[in-house]
């Protein structure tokens, strides 16, 4: 509903204040704000004169024209990263951003498709136990000293398999993460596929447990066992 209908069923008495500034998505002070408004310069004293008003630093047309033929005539086929270099040589003070949207909206150059997203979200895993993530995050956790937190932890659910702290974490802890993992009681090492972790020393020379032989490791996206 138009602020002058509100308005108008306001003054017939059929709505309160409070009810036409919930009306028009506003408070009741904002209300009586706008009806002191109206009263003193009429409706248009409530229109945004940001529609109405021209932007004092907005670029002439005949400039933007000038450019778009330039280009055209002289640099048809540039890229604009080239063309703009070109055009702060010789004396063009407007930005990258605006000579490349100039140029976009007269259709000099067409806009580029978009690359997507940089990191892609990868599908969780399907089933409890069939992927593992450990990590080691190294912190002042007790005052005066430094340790390595090492988490085991599954892809599907989150859920925390084992944590302890360490000097320095390594191919032990890895061993040792994997032994404390509560799938190891309960027999969920079946489900187990791949496990992933960040440590750049792991190599071919690693040795699973025996309880979870033929699982993955994964360093960094690389099968390394």
């Amino acid at each position: 509903m138009r602020f002058e209908e509100t308005w108008n069923e306001w003054k017939k008495g059929r709505l309160t204040q409070e009810e036409a500034g919930r009306i028009l998505g506003m408070s009741e002070r904002t209300f009586r704000r706008y009806l002191r408004r109206v009263e003193e310069e009429g409706v248009q004293g409530i229109l945004d004169k940001r529609l109405t008003q021209a932007f004092s630093r907005r670029v002439p047309v005949d400039e933007a024209l000038a450019l778009v033929e330039k280009y055209r005539s002289r640099h048809d086929g540039w890229n604009v990263k080239h063309f703009h270099t070109w055009y702060r040589k010789e004396g063009g003070s407007r930005s990258y951003t605006w000579v490349k949207k100039t140029l976009q909206e007269n259709g000099a150059v067409q806009k580029a498709p978009g690359k997507g997203k940089h990191r892609k979200r990868r599908e969780r895993a399907a089933w409890e136990g069939m992927m593992i993530h450990q990590d080691a995050s190294r912190h002042p956790w007790v005052s005066g000293q430094i340790w390595d937190l090492v988490v085991t932890m599954d892809d599907a659910t989150n859920e925390h398999y084992s944590m302890f702290f360490v000097a320095d974490d390594g191919t032990a802890s890895i061993i040792q993460g994997m032994w404390e993992m509560s799938f190891v009681e309960s027999g969920r090492n079946e489900l187990i596929q791949i496990v992933r972790t960040k440590r750049k020393d792991v190599s071919n020379n690693f040795k699973l447990p025996r309880a979870i032989k033929g699982v993955r490791i994964l360093c960094q996206g690389h099968i390394v066992s």
